[in-house]
């Protein structure tokens, strides 16, 4: 069985949907608990890393200047999202989702804490991500029953970008 690794959840750090929800998991938050709940192992990267995973203008332009025809697209409709990002100040954007793509390839730049992990669908908190740790003590409650997942809590954003930039120029 293979696992199945998604871009999704905040588990320690606030949303970027709300102040409790990442975007992914706010979008359906029954179908992420069901998901997270299934009898499959699941790895999810969340912005507890990918807020750390941020590429500043400078390297963007010039991936897309070394990368060839298809990477000077993907710069060039980057520029939208970077956009957002310099309205709040920042010159750069947060590649989320190659983060993500990188533990597929490169596990070892990622740190992996496992547990039960239940996502709230309802109330002020919708799409919370909770995870009850494995060296956790104490009642299961709703977490009773649910297998036990992972999360890439940390991990090491200055190696997974230069994995980034050597796809991208390769």
């Amino acid at each position: 069985m293979r696992d199945v690794v998604i871009m999704g959840g905040a588990f320690r750090v606030p949303g970027n949907i709300t102040p409790a929800a990442e975007a992914n998991i706010w979008g359906d938050p029954l179908a992420a608990d069901i998901v997270f709940g299934a009898d499959w192992p699941v790895v999810a990267v969340p912005l507890d890393l990918t807020t750390r995973t941020f590429m500043d203008s400078a390297v963007l332009a010039d991936l897309g200047a070394r990368g060839g025809a298809g990477m000077q697209l993907v710069a060039d409709l980057s520029q939208g999202y970077v956009g957002f990002y310099q309205a709040a100040g920042y010159d750069g954007m947060l590649v989320h989702d190659c983060t993500a793509a990188v533990y597929l390839t490169d596990p070892d730049l990622f740190t992996v804490v496992q547990g039960e992990v239940r996502v709230l669908s309802d109330g002020i908190a919708l799409g919370l991500t909770l995870m009850n740790p494995a060296d956790r003590q104490g009642p299961l409650g709703a977490w009773e029953g649910r297998p036990r997942q992972s999360a890439t809590l940390d991990g090491q954003p200055d190696a997974i970008l230069a994995r980034i930039a050597q796809v991208c120029t390769a």
